[in-house]
């Protein structure tokens, strides 16, 4: 169960501490994820080429790996950054963007698993699901199944390969294989705001890079990102103004908003 004296205390290191978040990410999302970053008091950083890659994360506090937009030049890049996180014990999160897409997706993540480790995969269902099961598909990017029906593919992912699994739905599920806490806050326009997923993705590195215990940093990170999009949605219209209002409730995110709105 989530500890809200720890919630609130990780919340202020990443805005004392203002950690360097080190993105391999996609195009789509670049965007949105400094943004939101710079909203919660992380300090974002998009680097890709293979020649600084390494360097730019051996100065980071946490990397991310996110599949989104893939070709051969990038999952280089990924492999050199993750090996590099690994040897100096910097936290890693994976996104496997459309993992079960296509077979290439779905080689690359089981590749960066294999070679870099990483601390921490935040998917949906499907491409939770996908990185155990070669039988399960994802529409594009989109899952098609709950997040509750992934809990025991991530349970097997987690034991498999020593990673805190995070499966993003209508409830999250944050795993370490033996250990689930669950995170029932969000709304349901947040899925029809592009990124939404890879911007949990890169919350949850922020607070990997405060908090050495990845359970409980995961958890954390999805918490203040389902309580922001739930207060967001309230004041939106649509999409649109859903992306802003999103960026002001990471902004204005304090110990009393999430003492009153977490649900437990």
């Amino acid at each position: 169960m989530i500890n809200i004296q720890h919630l609130e205390r990780d919340l202020s290191l990443v805005r004392e501490k203002s950690p360097l978040i080190h993105n391999i990410t996609n195009y789509v999302v670049m965007n949105n994820t400094a943004n939101a970053l710079l909203s919660i008091g992380a300090s974002p950083v998009m680097a890709h080429s293979v020649d600084e890659v390494a360097e730019m994360t051996g100065i980071a506090s946490a990397l991310v790996l996110n599949i989104g937009t893939l070709d051969a030049e990038w999952v280089r890049a990924m492999l050199i950054a993750g090996q590099a996180a690994a040897e100096k014990r910097i936290p890693i999160v994976l996104d496997p963007v459309g993992a079960g897409a296509t077979s290439y997706r779905t080689k690359v993540c089981l590749q960066i698993l294999e070679e870099c480790k990483p601390s921490i995969i935040r998917g949906n269902a499907s491409e939770i699901m996908a990185l155990v099961s070669s039988n399960v598909k994802t529409k594009g990017v989109d899952s098609i199944n709950s997040s509750e029906s992934a809990l025991d593919f991530a349970k097997i992912l987690s034991q498999e390969t020593g990673s805190v699994v995070v499966i993003s739905g209508q409830t999250d599920y944050i795993t370490d294989g033996k250990t689930t806490e669950t995170v029932s806050n969000g709304n349901t326009l947040m899925a029809r705001v592009t990124g939404m997923g890879c911007t949990a993705t890169a919350i949850v590195a922020a607070f990997a890079a405060i908090n050495p215990d990845m359970l409980q940093a995961a958890t954390h990170g999805m918490a203040v990102m389902g309580i922001s999009g739930e207060m967001a949605a309230a004041q939106s219209q649509g999409n649109g103004s859903m992306q802003v209002h999103f960026l002001d409730e990471l902004f204005n995110m304090n110990g009393s908003t999430l003492r009153n709105k977490i649900r437990l």
